[in-house]
């Protein structure tokens, strides 16, 4: 088999098959059609919490993207905000936003960027010694020379889930020195899971301005997250939210595709949620997504799509880590379940694997159990999950989408 065969043969046999890039047909059609020719109706805007910053209701995520055409046309059709990480395609996803808006107006787009804890115990949920003031800043640092700027607008700590984290002294300090030496304008938080303690803690801080937050349709108490929302709407505290599209897909076949600007338009009749930050890797889902910034109304078709249900619970693992504790093995179970997502759903292997090496998991780590104890109360079946997803551990990164 040669090398070619063998790469298709992973990512079509082990992974499904990966998102097909945009035609140059569909491109030039699409950056045919300037906004002004385009939109018939006003894009709605909201503020971010007390940074004053005003943005259309929808947003970039970048974390897949990895064409700079695609981001500029982004660009060109209104989205102001584009959100990246530290970690994304191992930094070459900030590298990729430093080329396109060299030579661009600053004022025009804001960058959202997240730097995680440096030592973090994802089975004990603990922050250790590691996560120092020095050893983020130095994070945020190569963050900004890859993105080739000074500043960036928003800079979250990434993936906190506790109280604990959000307010831990070391992050404290070092999100207080970034916004004090002029490396950021605001600074917030980003949490996968327990998203309204972490909302209630950032409040607590009076520190931090964002929460970038996991939250859609298929989440098990959004009256709950809408409660927390409030709470930090009236703090001044801004929410932008991101997973909104629940993975994608109802199935690991890609037969049940959710309806992604119905998605969208779920998560949006939430008030204070400023914005959302779907991931775009095509013309056609930036095309899709940016029409929901003149409409949010959710039509009665549309609020049907969204109650359909995979026996199996969908992809979206709500975080709530109850299955942890009863697992023999301690598993952080739910970020296992967010691989998973990754690689189902949205077809990001790489994205995936990343998520289970930074907690060593190897490739089933569930093989010495007789019986899993774990249970979901969505129930997700865990066992087959986490071993059908961590075979990715022994995948060479090169093979991957």
């Amino acid at each position: 088999m040669n090398e070619l065969d063998r790469r298709s043969f992973l990512k079509t046999s082990v992974l499904g098959t990966s998102a097909a890039l945009a035609a140059p047909s569909l491109l030039a059609r699409f950056q045919s059609a300037a906004p002004e020719e385009k939109n018939t109706k006003p894009v709605i805007r909201r503020t971010l919490g007390k940074t004053g910053i005003s943005l259309p209701v929808v947003s970039m995520g970048v974390m897949r993207a990895d064409s700079p055409a695609l981001v500029r046309a982004a660009l060109k059709s209104g989205i102001v905000l584009f959100d990246t990480a530290h970690g994304y395609q191992k930094g070459r996803n900030e590298e990729m936003l430093g080329d396109v808006f060299t030579g661009v107006q600053r004022s025009s787009y804001v960058i959202a960027t997240k730097v995680p804890p440096e030592d973090i115990d994802w089975q004990t949920n603990t922050i250790g010694p590691g996560t120092t003031k020095d050893a983020f800043l130095k994070r945020l640092d190569e963050s900004l020379l890859r993105l080739k700027l000074d500043s960036v607008d928003i800079l979250y700590v990434h993936g906190v889930s506790a109280r604990e984290h959000v307010l831990h002294p070391a992050l404290i300090a070092a999100v207080t020195e970034a916004k004090k030496s002029g490396r950021t304008k605001f600074v917030g938080v980003s949490t996968h899971k327990n998203m309204e303690t972490v909302i209630d803690a950032a409040v607590e801080s009076g520190v931090y301005d964002v929460v970038l937050a996991a939250i859609n349709f298929q989440y098990n108490a959004p009256e709950n997250f809408r409660k927390a929302t409030a709470r930090a709407a009236a703090a001044g505290i801004g929410i932008v939210a991101m997973k909104t599209m629940a993975g994608g897909y109802f199935d690991k076949e890609k037969k049940k595709q959710v309806n992604c600007k119905a998605a969208l338009k779920w998560v949006l009749q939430d008030p204070n949620i400023t914005t959302c930050i779907p991931g775009m890797t095509t013309f056609d889902q930036l095309q899709e997504n940016v029409g929901v910034n003149e409409d949010i109304k959710l039509t009665g078709e549309e609020k049907d799509s969204l109650t359909m249900r995979e026996s199996g619970g969908g992809m979206y693992c709500d975080g709530c880590s109850r299955c942890s504790s009863p697992c023999a093995k301690h598993l952080a179970v739910p970020e296992i379940m967010r691989a998973y997502m990754y690689a189902y759903g949205y077809g990001a292997t790489l994205q995936a694997k990343e998520v289970l090496a930074e907690r060593r998991y190897s490739a089933d780590p569930c093989r010495d159990c007789l019986i899993c104890t774990a249970e979901c109360i969505k129930g997700l079946p865990i066992r087959e999950r986490v071993t059908d997803v961590s075979r990715l551990a022994g995948v060479p990164d090169e093979f991957l989408a």
